[in-house]
């Protein structure tokens, strides 16, 4: 057995550095037997994108976000960050990979189904799900799979509402998902973050939403009140189920994405609010949408996606949260 100064260990003369090997997400085990699952954290792949109303290709998000988070793969001396000071993602938090949800090509129901299946399964194993899309509407599935788990309080980061109820007979694309979790009696609530310029909701959209129960922030009215008048906005002591659209970033550092919207979110700003959140609640679920690598060859897109889900899952468990 070899050590490096950094006090990793690696059995077996195996460096297994970033850019080896299986590209699990952090280079986590792999789990295929779902029934067997026994960890804190279950990553799940949902590469289902037939929900877009324009440029595909979210499909690709799970492999690249996988592939580009095995830089931030730690090995067994966790992630130590000087600023906070604190050691994140050391080895007692168990992390799997349990790979994708089964994608039926064009078939909605199916493969929402699919995706839920999945999310329950690792609820069941008292484990949190973080699902990788995939479009937002992979985000319908997800919250339905916590049916019979109590209460959620729902956290949106995203440029537009997706709060659509029906166009063209459509009711679960990526334009309706907030609006199908605010019809849930388990769902209780809903802030918005990041919301801007043209949406693909109508004004009637917004007065629904507000009148179902949503908190509507704008990044331009974020950074007017501050991180921590925000996190006031936010009911304390719930469960919270956080979703992640990647085109609330700004394009200029999330370009990968199918429909970017400028004025977007710098990602301090997201992870100060991401951190906050995991000491204001229990964080019971995650998930991130819509990076479409092929619209960004520099691969930050998913880089980022990787990133502050890495740096977000530290702050969970360092918070002390669990299921």
């Amino acid at each position: 057995m070899a050590r490096d100064e950094g006090g990793n260990n690696y059995d077996g003369g195996r460096l297994n550095l970033p850019f080896v090997g299986i590209c699990t997400f952090a280079k986590a085990p792999y789990v295929e037997d779902w029934e067997a699952l026994d960890a804190d954290v279950g990553i799940i792949g949902a590469p289902y994108d037939s929900g877009t109303q324009w440029r595909a290709g979210a499909r690709q998000g799970p492999r690249a976000v996988r592939e580009a988070s095995t830089l931030f793969s730690f090995g067994h001396a966790g992630a130590y960050d000087f600023e906070d000071d604190v050691t994140y993602l050391p080895k007692s938090v168990r992390l799997v990979d349990m790979g994708d949800a089964d994608i039926v090509h064009t078939d909605t129901v199916r493969s929402h189904a699919n995706i839920e299946h999945a999310v329950k399964k690792c609820l069941a194993a008292k484990a949190l799900p973080v699902v990788i899309g995939g479009d937002h509407s992979i985000n319908i599935p997800c919250v339905n799979a916590f049916d019979g788990h109590g209460d959620l309080h729902l956290i949106q980061f995203d440029a537009h509402l997706d709060f659509v109820d029906e166009r063209h007979g459509v009711r679960y694309g990526h334009g309706n998902p907030m609006r199908r979790a605010l019809e849930k009696h388990y769902v209780t609530g809903l802030s918005q973050f990041g919301i801007r310029n043209v949406s693909s909701t109508a004004r009637e959209g917004y007065e629904a939403a507000r009148e179902m129960g949503s908190d509507i922030l704008s990044v331009r009215q974020i950074r007017k009140l501050g991180t921590e008048a925000v996190l006031e906005r936010i009911p304390p002591a719930k469960r919270y189920y956080v979703t992640i659209d990647i085109d609330g970033f700004d394009p200029s550092i999330a370009a990968g994405t199918g429909t970017p919207s400028h004025g977007g979110f710098t990602y301090y700003e997201v992870l100060e609010l991401l951190a906050g959140i995991a000491r204001r609640g229990n964080v019971v679920g995650v998930d991130l949408v819509e990076v479409a690598p092929d619209y960004d060859h520099s691969g930050s897109t998913a880089i980022l996606g990787a990133q502050i889900l890495m740096n977000f899952l530290g702050r969970i468990f360092h918070a002390g949260g669990q299921i």
